[in-house]
């Protein structure tokens, strides 16, 4: 039975419960492990019981036929393996022979490229490309597998009932209720996370203080989300009487109108108000029977449960809760019919900006936020940053945004090398810190290594001998009882490159007077005037809707004006980065297997090259996209852009899932390259860095802002509390 056709079989066993990673992973798993794995079929009918649940009979049949058709595979390994057990008459010391394991370890970062080169002579060639080929597939395999296992805590969430329930489920009343006189301190000396096959966490120590604001941050990939959904989840051992909610997902879109869908987000307040209901109207019917003893009991009971009830929703100030939600969809930038309007209505990002109005609405005693700039604009994150500033509870928040975190952060968690490290203050403060203490390890170090080299370097010349062999000893001694430092962690750095573009004369792109509305009654621009040539690095700034998007697409040709002129150069060539372009790499392709399929033509070690211009090196080039971390995925949509060979960048929040080592090389990238460069943000450190000009959509048209960044943010924010 050939894989395909074994695809084929679960596809049709499983019907509606199919996942096509379930279905390439177990079908490519049962035949190329067939003969090594001693419980294939095992795993194949855990997988497939726990994906088909109601269909055992089914699940028994398919695993049947396979076994049938697997017998002489499995029957030729059980035969190799038979013939290999031979009993040693003595213990062998391997590294006394000349034997050499040719198992090449997947983590040793083995570069199979250059043994080639170097040691051609010695080993066969042949051979040593069929050990790549092989550990290619082994890399595959391994990452289609984490795929699969890492998705299913993702599921577990995900497949929740309803949102109440997992609000439930996550933050029980009872607990919260009896937490008046309990520490909403967290402190966990020692915890282990794991994310599929990869250890996220060991040992490490999870601090939180309460009503402090913990900025999260490490390299793309670390495992820095993960950790935000095992502790929302309290796959790490939270107290219970500490209330979690975590901002991860778009809210489902319905009839529910925004600002009732904030209002509902409370599940506590919004049964508290259900049962203050059920409980006047059982009141009132008791008041027409009468006095006997049995009623007034009923009565009494009642009313001191509606006593209760009334406690609670005075405490979590359930009066003022529609001001509050209509105050923070304004913040995020709602106006009052948008707050009116079926979230349904929403697009994701809208949605999102609801998940996160949802959260602030609920004051969780613990709230999570995984990069909640990526979102919403620079108008919003003004209000957002303000808003933060004055939380009561405490907030763990992952973020590469250096403003942001400068703007809310009180601390930082540093995650790293399976453990968390801790750092008073801001991200400047800790970026200071830790530069002052790794070069002061640094100095340690090598101070101690140069001590060890002369103290060496004695005992090597006079320990066999007479006269010095006393002062020998003692400097065996010192030696011996130095502490063992271990080296400090070199800075990461990384570059990118985009390979310069060939001159064209101007005018390159031009605007001039242009308008542009899908009516003419209603004109999302204006009056928009502005000059792109190759030395260009203009930031576009403004609220949501207010015809960014437009500008962009007016630019790129995508829309065609309704009046004034728009000249463009035959020749130049635009490279445009949207939001969405990292969800629209294909998951189950590697990175190189992508760039193949959109730029056909080149090498396998070409693109592996390319790739290496935005850090995606070694085997991660052939890893499945979809085991990557969005930072990975940010570095392979750029490799793809780059291939274009542009002379502009359109860049529209292109910021969001880099890492700051990552969001320094884009920067430097962009700041030496020598083409013309269009971009939204809001990530107020990257427009200040990279941007010469400012412009502001606002009003119908677009005009260039004569102040910086905080500026404009400054007016924002004054803007919104000056607002009734």
């Amino acid at each position: 039975m050939s894989q395909h056709v074994i695809a084929e079989d679960i596809r049709e066993t499983l019907g509606d419960d199919c996942e096509e990673i379930l279905v390439e992973y177990l079908s490519g798993y049962l035949v190329d492990d067939a003969s090594e794995d001693e419980d294939v079929l095992q795993l194949a009918r855990a997988m497939l019981e726990s994906a088909a649940r109601g269909k055992q009979d089914e699940v028994n049949a398919l695993l049947d036929r396979i076994e049938d058709s697997l017998q002489d595979i499995l029957a030729k390994r059980l035969k190799a393996k038979d013939t290999q057990l031979l009993k040693l008459d003595r213990v062998m010391d391997m590294s006394k022979t000349k034997a050499m394991s040719n198992t090449i370890g997947l983590g040793e970062g083995i570069d199979l490229e250059s043994i080639n080169k170097s040691k051609a002579s010695q080993v066969d060639v042949k051979k040593l490309e069929k050990q790549e080929a092989k550990l290619k597939a082994k890399i595959e395999k391994r990452s289609k597998r984490d795929l699969y296992e890492g998705s299913k805590l993702l599921d577990a969430h995900r497949k929740q009932q309803t949102y109440e329930e997992m609000f439930l489920k996550v933050n029980s009343m009872e607990a919260a209720a009896a937490s008046r006189n309990k520490s909403k301190d967290i402190h966990l000396p020692s915890i282990d996370v794991t994310f599929g096959s990869n250890r996220i966490l060991s040992g490490a120590s999870l601090t939180l203080a309460y009503g402090r604001r913990y900025g999260l941050i490490g390299r793309n990939g670390v495992g820095k989300s993960t950790l935000l959904r095992h502790i929302a989840l309290r796959e790490v051992p939270i107290p219970a009487h500490i209330t979690i909610l975590f901002v991860e997902q778009e809210i489902v879109g319905d009839d529910t109108t925004a600002i009732d869908s904030v209002l509902k987000a409370d599940v506590w307040r919004d049964q508290l108000l259900q049962e203050e209901k059920t409980l006047n109207g059982r009141l009132a019917e008791l008041e027409d029977q009468g006095d006997d003893k049995r009623v007034e009991v009923a009565r009494e009971e009642l009313s001191s449960r509606l006593t209760e009830v009334h406690a609670r929703l005075a405490e979590m100030e359930a009066e003022s809760g529609p001001a509050r939600a209509a105050a923070l969809l304004a913040g995020l930038g709602f106006s009052e019919s948008e707050q009116q309007r079926p979230t349904r209505s929403f697009s994701g990002g809208w949605r999102m900006r609801l998940a996160l109005a949802r959260a602030l609405f609920v004051k969780p005693a613990l709230l999570l936020l995984d990069e909640p700039s990526n979102h919403i604009d620079l108008n919003a994150l003004a209000w957002l940053e303000d808003y933060l500033q004055t939380w009561p509870g405490t907030i763990l928040v992952v973020s590469h945004d250096r403003a942001f975190l400068d703007a809310v952060a009180t601390d930082i968690v540093h995650q790293h090398s399976g453990r968390l490290d801790y750092y008073k203050g801001n991200f400047t403060q800790f970026y200071s810190t830790k530069t002052e203490r790794d070069r002061n390890l640094r100095k340690e170090y090598d101070t101690q290594m140069e001590y060890r080299k002369h103290l060496q370097a004695f005992i090597d010349r006079w320990r066999y001998n007479a006269n010095r062999a006393a002062q020998a000893q003692s400097k065996i001694k010192i030696l011996e009882k130095l502490p063992e430092l271990e080296p400090p962690e070199a800075d990461e750095t990384e570059k990118f490159r985009f390979p310069d573009c060939d001159k064209i004369s101007p005018p390159l792109l031009q605007l001039s007077d242009v308008a542009f509305g899908y009516s003419p009654e209603k004109l999302i621009l204006q009056n928009a005037t502005i000059d792109i040539g190759l030395d260009s690095r203009i930031a576009v700034v403004g609220a949501n809707g207010a015809g960014k998007s437009t500008l962009i697409k007016l630019l790129t040709g995508e829309l065609s004006p309704k009046s004034g002129t728009v000249t463009r150069n035959g020749r130049l060539r635009i490279a445009y980065f949207a939001q969405h372009h990292v969800d629209t790499l294909t998951p189950t392709m590697s990175p190189v297997g992508f760039l193949a399929s959109r730029f056909p033509g080149k090498s396998e070690q070409e693109y592996r090259g390319h790739l290496g211009n935005f850090q995606i090196s070694g085997m991660t080039g052939l890893q499945l996209i979809g085991t990557l971390s969005g930072g990975q995925k940010s570095r392979v949509a750029f490799a793809a852009l780059s291939l274009q060979n542009p002379h502009i960048l359109l860049l529209d929040e292109t910021t969001n899932h880099l890492d700051i080592e990552g969001l320094d090389a884009l920067m430097h990238a962009l700041t030496v390259w020598n083409g013309g460069v269009i971009l939204i943000s809001h990530d107020e450190r990257f427009i200040t860095t990279v941007a010469q000009q400012l412009w502001v959509c606002a009003n119908g048209t677009v005009t260039q802002y004569r102040g910086d960044v905080q500026s404009y943010k400054n007016l924002i924010v004054g803007g919104l509390k000056a607002k009734p």
